[in-house]
């Protein structure tokens, strides 16, 4: 279904020439005369680059529907993570590079969302938060307790967070999605 582009938001996810874009930030300029300008920052799924495109208003693009379905993350081996489709059983296999540094947020049984537009996997949703294992600790310095001290600890995946000085090796933290802050200890 074609779409103007002034519908463009936050979000949604839309083809143009063979290429699926998601719209990253959306910018609507009017200037003195003439014609609105709609300027998007937008990630194109296939590739995972990210760039910014630049319309006249009155232009359309075509609008996609992208099914979600929620899989359990089973094991990376190195080039691909597997998931597993709690309802079909089907494995799917996704290239590590999609996920990045949020790799480092999958543990077994996590519970995941993946975006798909016709049958082809484009894009994931992680869980708000992740409870995960401190399996490293840096030492707490007696005394330093000025301004909201934190170290940094290192999860059983690998990722590194900043926490209070309380927490230590052994502990379950809780872990936001968004930009790898600390909640809470569990």
């Amino acid at each position: 279904m074609a779409i103007e582009v002034n519908q463009l938001r936050k979000g949604t996810t839309f083809t143009e020439d063979n290429d699926i874009f998601k719209v990253i930030n959306y910018q609507h300029i009017k200037t003195g005369r003439g014609g609105a300008t709609i300027r998007v920052q937008v990630r194109n799924m296939r590739t995972g680059s990210t760039f910014e495109k630049t319309y006249n208003s009155g232009n359309r693009v075509q609008d996609i529907r992208v099914e979600a379905r929620e899989v359990e993350y089973l094991y990376d081996d190195g080039t691909f993570l597997t998931f597993m489709d709690t309802e079909t059983y089907e494995q799917p296999q996704i290239n590590r590079s999609i996920f990045g540094d949020d790799a480092l947020y999958l543990k077994s049984n996590l519970k995941v969302k993946l975006m798909s537009y016709e049958g082809e996997i484009i894009d994931y949703e992680l869980p708000t938060t992740v409870d995960h294992l401190v399996t490293d600790s840096e030492v707490a310095i007696a005394g330093d307790t000025a301004n909201n001290p934190t170290k940094r600890v290192t999860t059983e995946t690998g990722l590194e967070v900043k926490v209070p000085l309380f927490v230590n090796e052994g502990d379950t933290i809780r872990i936001k999605t968004e930009d790898s802050s600390y909640v809470t200890r569990v």
